[in-house]
């Protein structure tokens, strides 16, 4: 969420770096200044009026009570504080107002990134590998797995509908070979702690990184079953909701920031508004799983974390011997929450394309002004909010379709990346019995 303050002190300012985004957005900033303005008055003139309040309070103290003055001041006092008791509704129903307008408002866009209105306006930071030549037409991915009968997704429809799949024998295997390797990476050789969060988040989980009230078409919503629990419970379309609200409403030590997780965990997203996309294979199904990279930072040190993140995720891709490339999003291409991110785009021999595997970003402290989550530089010093980043270290159903493509051969086989042959235990992913 934007500073409502910084909103009303930079309006001009803010309402340039949103029209980067959309010029619509700008639009939307009109009433929340107006809203910021009528809060301050609110606030002036409730301190102005209690601190009559207090002053009659006073005066009353001292006057005799059988005195026309001390009836005076006991009429005053009454008033000024029904006049403060409307003030503070007042204050609290203009707070509420600006909340919710400024949860809808997406964060401001880093000066370093391209502006540009879609994916035509992001731009290739690096590429790693080249394509690998075949004296074959490669298949697509769906059709190698069926062909050695490790992915089904007609049993998947029959158990679950639309956009779930088997994984059987060895492809079971590879996922959950990739899970391990990602993980041991991530913790051994860049320094993450590993988390494992719950499944199943609150929706202020889910408001503090940004994906309600937004995205609430895109989430799966959990009956209500426990009428004493008040609450309802929604399956995680991401770790990052479960891990960056680890420290929700807490204020962290600046001496032990920058705090980096890696968490694994299925991920369940509705896809609304996809109808038509990707509607064969892996790339965009309701259930998937990753390994998820979160951290929180000082914002002295995000934009550097940013790029030690993306690389982390990146080395990934290369101990996989995957051809991929990175590419930093332009304005117009931006989630809604990141101030800056990088997309990793893994190479697929089939449609000859770059598909997005990861992205990276950093949210400045958007998500952590709706989450409260902030730090002491010093013992005693005032909390700053933090800076908070993730991206998909990565995400496990699109490195598998990778490797099914780049490494497919004539046979219809499939040559397992020489790193995770000890997870896997084979070579070769040959066809199933």
């Amino acid at each position: 969420m934007l500073d409502p303050r910084h909103v009303a002190d930079r309006l001009d300012e803010v309402r340039a770096a949103l029209v980067r985004r959309n010029p619509a957005w700008a639009a939307q900033l009109e009433p929340v200044a107006e809203l910021v303005q009528k809060r301050r008055q609110a606030i002036l003139e409730s301190e102005t009026k209690a601190a009559a309040r207090n002053a009659a309070s006073n005066a009353m103290a001292k006057a005799d009570k059988s005195s026309p003055e001390f009836a005076a001041r006991r009429e005053e006092l009454k008033t000024l504080s029904n006049e403060v008791k409307a003030l503070e509704k007042t204050l609290g129903e203009l707070e509420a107002d600006l909340e919710q307008r400024l949860l809808g408002i997406p964060n401001t866009p880093d000066p370093s990134i391209p502006d540009g209105e879609g994916a035509e306006g992001n731009q290739v930071v690096r590429t790693w590998g080249q394509p690998r030549e075949y004296d074959f037409t490669p298949k697509p991915h769906w059709e190698v797995g069926e062909a050695l009968g490790l992915l089904d997704f007609e049993r998947a429809a029959k158990l679950s509908g639309p956009r779930f799949t088997v994984l059987f024998g060895a492809a079971a295997r590879l996922e959950r070979a990739l899970i391990s390797f990602m993980l041991d990476l991530h913790t051994r050789e860049h320094g993450y702690t590993e988390v494992l969060p719950p499944f199943l988040v609150k929706d202020t989980a889910l408001m503090g990184t940004g994906q309600l009230p937004k995205f609430a078409d895109d989430l799966f919503k959990t009956y209500k079953a426990d009428p004493e629990r008040g609450y309802d419970l929604y399956l995680i379309p991401t770790a990052e909701v479960p891990v960056t609200n680890l420290h929700a409403q807490e204020i962290l030590e600046g001496d032990k920031l920058t705090l980096s997780y890696a968490a694994y965990t299925p991920c369940f997203r509705a896809e609304a508004g996809s109808h038509g996309r990707d509607v064969r294979g892996l790339i965009r199904q309701h259930q998937f799983q990753k390994v998820e990279l979160v951290k929180f930072a000082t914002p002295e040190k995000s934009d550097e974390e940013l790029e030690r993140l993306t690389r982390d995720a990146e080395q990934v891709l290369v101990k996989l011997g995957l051809h991929y490339r990175t590419v930093v999003l332009c304005a117009g291409d931006l989630g809604a929450g990141s101030r800056k991110t990088y997309d990793l785009e893994v190479w697929l021999p089939s449609d000859k394309v770059f598909r997005e595997i990861s992205s990276c970003s950093n949210f400045g402290d958007y998500q952590a002004r709706r989450a409260q989550i902030r730090y002491r530089a010093e013992p005693k010093g005032k909390p700053r909010l933090v800076h908070t980043l993730n991206g998909s270290g990565l995400a496990v159903g699109r490195t598998l379709v990778a490797i099914l493509e780049q490494y497919q051969q004539k046979d219809g086989t499939v040559l397992v990346p020489e790193v995770l042959r000890p997870y896997v235990g084979a070579e070769v992913l040959t066809k199933r019995a």
